[in-house]
């Protein structure tokens, strides 16, 4: 329901960081990702086996990612200002709200100017509409960014869960309509804009954030210095993400950029299924820890060795079965996505072995400072790939690997400084955290080796894998004395704790 001290302007300032529990955030957190990535896989697998074919998931790709670098602007920092402002009071809010619905305009305008540029560079005249749908979509989006910030200042993940899930539910409902009738492409943008405006339905709902002409210049100003500050940033990090798609899709054509971003999507999926979850949790929790004056070392290692011990195991594993997966679920047009999705899920372990690479410095004060590693990072990006992309799609893929680490060598000993965990602890939390992984991958490795090979693993064999590489990587989470296991079983207690106590009401 609604925050009730947002009936008035003179309600009572937001003094507080929520009630809840950080556990309770974390599975309300869990549970708005996971309903997300269902939906988000089902939709994509659906769509890719029977509706799209890779050119036109390809020329999307390049759509999204072209207007997702420019998208900066639509948030402009302020989810950030409201999580760290000491009251979020009403002026603050209604002010946010001015700036967000202002920048919205100035990113659909700056969307629809590149739009005929783009179609002309990469000869595709329909990237032309489809960025302007995209841009469409982007005018709703204010409507729900300043009620979720406010929501996750809270800790109010159950309210975030039903802004984000609602408006899943209605991109992949219209997306598979209007695949199956036949839209192409154009139906991944017209759902963005379904979704857009769903999700900004819902979150006035439950968090209104009345809109005002009544705003003040010195006021807005702050705001958007604030943003300011951190742009250069964000864009430096959009051009290092998204310009993958661009650079295949530019220089190995379309199909292999649908390839790419089909084996790039899977893997980022099961990173956010395994572990993305409770990531919204980390930034407003490390901020809670910082205000208490609490030594962010542990709190860091903690991070570390949770990401280590369900994230390395995963991407290994998807690695080792990535010919099956890919054929399973897409069928043997995409077949040559599987060697990509390989390489991208090995480079994603050096992503998830330092976390945190972004929040904690902007949190710590050491913007400018995390600027200068950005840019460092997105040269090394789009150096690596551009280098791997003129070789082939595959050779693009593969480099990633080779990025992954000069990414890890380069944010690892810096954020090591500022946080100040332990060296010798991270060091066995790699450890035990490559061991468990290597011990996940015994089963794959036999059932596409010895028992099958990739191509021949049906779906009863791979569910018979799969089950078999979860027990291994349990049996390996307490074999090894994995760092992470006694947070795991807080975690597993924490869920099973209330099921445990309905079934004795109901039993009793």
């Amino acid at each position: 329901m609604a925050d009730e001290s947002s009936s008035t302007p003179e309600a009572e300032p937001d003094n507080g960081r929520g009630t809840g529990s950080v556990k309770s955030a974390a599975l309300w957190a869990a549970a708005s990702q996971y309903s997300q990535f269902a939906l988000q896989f089902i939709t994509s697998v659906i769509i890719s086996r029977f509706f799209l074919k890779p050119e036109e998931i390809g020329l999307f790709s390049v759509a999204l990612a072209t207007a997702m670098i420019l998208s900066i602007i639509q948030d402009f920092g302020l989810t950030r200002y409201l999580g760290r402002h000491p009251t979020a009071d009403e002026d603050t809010v209604r002010h946010c709200t001015v700036i967000a619905a202002s920048f919205s305009f100035i990113l659909a305008a700056l969307i629809l100017a590149i739009a005929w540029p783009m179609a002309a560079f990469y000869s595709e005249p329909r990237l032309l509409p489809i960025l302007g749908l995209i841009a469409a979509s982007y005018l709703l989006n204010p409507w729900s960014i300043v009620p979720v910030a406010l929501l996750s200042r809270k800790l109010d993940f159950r309210g975030t869960f039903m802004v984000n899930a609602s408006g899943a539910v209605a991109n992949s409902g219209s997306a598979l309509a209007l695949a199956a009738m036949g839209f192409s492409a154009e139906s991944l943008a017209w759902a963005m804009i379904v979704q857009a405006a769903v999700r900004a339905v819902m979150a006035q709902i439950l968090r209104p954030t009345p809109f005002t002409f009544k705003v003040r210049l010195a006021r807005a100003k702050e705001i958007i210095g604030f943003g300011a500050s951190s742009a250069l940033l964000y864009l430096s990090g959009g051009i290092g993400m998204r310009t993958p798609d661009l650079i295949v899709g530019r220089m190995q054509g379309m199909s292999a950029a649908g390839l790419y971003s089909r084996g790039v999507a899977l893997a980022a999926q099961l990173h956010y299924l395994v572990a993305g979850a409770v990531g919204a949790i980390y930034y407003p929790t490390f901020a809670r820890l910082r205000e208490e004056e609490k030594d962010l070392g542990p709190y860091y290692e903690r991070v570390v060795a949770a990401h280590g011990a369900i994230v390395w195991p995963a991407m290994v594993l998807l690695a080792v079965l990535s010919q099956p997966v890919i054929l399973l679920l897409y069928g043997p047009k995409w077949v040559d996505a599987a060697p990509l999705l390989a390489y991208v899920a090995l480079a994603e372990c050096f992503f998830v072995a330092v976390p945190l690479h972004m929040d904690l410095p902007i949190l710590l004060g050491r913007l400018r400072q995390l600027l200068y590693f950005n840019l460092a990072d997105t040269a090394l990006s789009v150096a690596t790939l551009m280098a791997g992309a003129a070789i082939g799609v595959e050779a693009a893929a593969a480099s990633r690997i080779v990025y992954g680490l000069g990414w890890f060598l380069l944010y690892a000993f810096w954020m090591q400084r500022l946080v100040g965990f332990s060296w010798s602890k991270v060091l066995r939390i790699y450890t035990a955290s490559l061991g468990v992984a290597l011990v996940t991958i015994m089963p794959a490795l036999y059932s596409v080796f010895v028992w099958r090979s990739p191509g021949t693993l049906g779906f009863v064999d791979f569910t018979l894998t799969a089950a078999a590489s979860a027990l291994a990587w349990l049996a390996a989470i307490f074999a090894l004395r994995h760092p992470a296991r006694e947070d795991l079983v807080g975690m597993a207690l924490h869920i099973l704790g209330p099921l445990r106590e309905r079934l004795k009401l109901r039993f009793a």
